[in-house]
């Protein structure tokens, strides 16, 4: 099955599949990094789609951001292999430290939900922070298929990120079809 557009998501509770316009495929990754680079394997070579978008949430570092925000960058803010690499890069590798798309925002991944200060994300101009988006744009890049992420703010990153993501994990669903709609017609 080939597909336009492929959408991941890591849960149904961020993006229901039903809201989802014709022919528009979506996939579910799970949380975390390795998940979504599973997922994203698995589904390109289920769908062989042309485009991949990324949708989901995530908490913020500028205090100033809210609603949905078109990510420009990505990177590991859990890869710390220091000495041997500065943290954010893996050592001895090859693959880019960094994937870049076309929004202007700045999105660290990691395994870990954030809840607290974190100097090394201010001082690598971090705007969020998510889960997922450096696995996905890691096997995008390596199978030569364009990406985009967009994210919705459900938190600050700090000491309430945990209920304040629970109760906004779902807030940002119709702004991203509002999104998608844009795309489809372009």
């Amino acid at each position: 099955m080939k597909t336009e557009l492929l959408i991941i998501t890591a849960l149904e509770s961020e993006l229901k599949r039903e809201s989802l316009p014709q022919g528009v495929e979506i996939v579910y990754s799970g949380i975390g990094k390795i998940n979504a680079a599973m997922t994203s394997i698995k589904a390109i070579h289920q769908y062989s789609p042309k485009r991949i978008l990324n949708f989901g949430t995530a908490g913020k570092i500028k205090s100033e951001l809210q609603g949905l925000l078109e990510i420009g960058k990505v990177i590991q803010r859990d890869m710390d292999a220091e000495p041997l690499a500065p943290r954010g890069s893996t050592p001895f590798c090859a693959r880019p430290q960094e994937y870049v798309s076309t929004g202007k925002f700045i999105c660290g991944s990691g395994d870990s939900f954030v809840t607290a200060y974190d100097p090394w994300l201010h001082s690598q101009g971090v705007d969020v922070v998510d889960m997922e988006l450096f696995a996905i744009a890691a096997i995008a890049h390596e199978h030569h298929i364009p990406w985009q992420s967009f994210k919705y703010i459900t938190d600050e990153a700090n000491e309430n990120s945990g209920d304040d993501w629970q109760s906004k994990v779902h807030h940002g669903q119709d702004l991203f079809l509002d999104r998608i709609q844009d795309i489809l017609c372009k």
